[in-house]
């Protein structure tokens, strides 16, 4: 499981955090969701080692990420984090290998190269796989770091806003594959969207986060409803039932 005890943050005088508790349960897929500035992507950082916070405690698996050791938390966790510039010019191809670093060292074995292959019919990048990063579009690189990040085969995925360079159609393809990595393999995934109704459609359960605190957790159907989501954001939604799961509609 997933645990956050009474986490703060704060940069110079804002307060990105403030006290926030929760605990999300080993599988299924969690979806962040709430106004910018509510605190969705200091708190992936925060539980992914990529942000210290001031205070408080974060357990991955059992694991206290500020304790654990570099490499025995890669094993166990995979981030994908909103920036993914690279100092470094790689081909697609070398990305994605690096996915199996923590497993490996960078000596890639049978079982490596199985998951690399896995990893990139998942995610449909073998026709770039000899292009370079910076050669391809931004949708084109977000599914590149994707695909290193199901290369690692983590138990545990966090992804901070996957879906901003995609495209519609990679968009809920890139959902389906983190529905189905639940789903068929067990992962437990945490993802920041800012489109409620990916949320809706994919999640399990939805985390609401406003001015650096959770203001409630629940599946999709209890949170995706017009009060709420109108108070959370500030702005009139309506909500409207699909046959399948609640569309949330925005209003002008």
């Amino acid at each position: 499981m997933i645990r956050a005890d009474a986490v703060s943050k704060a940069y110079r005088d804002a307060t990105a955090l403030d006290g926030v508790c929760l605990d999300l349960p080993a599988g299924g897929l969690t979806a962040l969701v709430g106004p910018n500035g509510a605190g969705k992507s200091t708190l992936l950082g925060v539980i992914g080692r990529l942000t210290r916070a001031d205070f408080g405690l974060v357990e991955v698996g059992g694991m206290n990420v500020v304790a654990a050791r570099s490499r025995d938390l890669a094993r166990r966790l995979a981030v994908l984090r909103q920036d993914n510039h690279l100092a470094t010019r790689l081909t697609v191809a070398q990305l994605v290998e690096l996915g199996r670093f923590p497993h490996c060292g960078g000596r890639l074995g049978p079982a490596d190269r199985a998951a690399i292959e896995r990893a990139v019919a998942a995610t449909g990048v073998g026709p770039l796989a000899h292009r370079f990063l910076d050669e391809l579009s931004g949708g084109q690189r977000q599914r590149a770091h994707i695909a290193m990040l199901f290369a690692q085969d983590a138990e545990y995925v966090l992804l901070d806003e996957p879906l901003a360079a995609l495209d519609l159609r990679h968009a809920t393809e890139l959902m389906a594959l983190l529905r189905a990595a639940c789903d068929q393999d067990g992962k437990t995934v945490v993802v920041v969207v800012h489109d409620v109704n990916y949320a809706s459609a994919w999640a399990d359960r939805i985390v609401a986060l406003k001015d650096g605190r959770v203001v409630a957790t629940g599946p999709p159907a209890e949170l995706v409803q017009s009060d709420f989501l109108s108070a959370l954001y500030g702005t009139p939604v309506r909500v409207v039932d699909t046959g399948g799961w609640p569309l949330a509609v925005y209003h002008r």
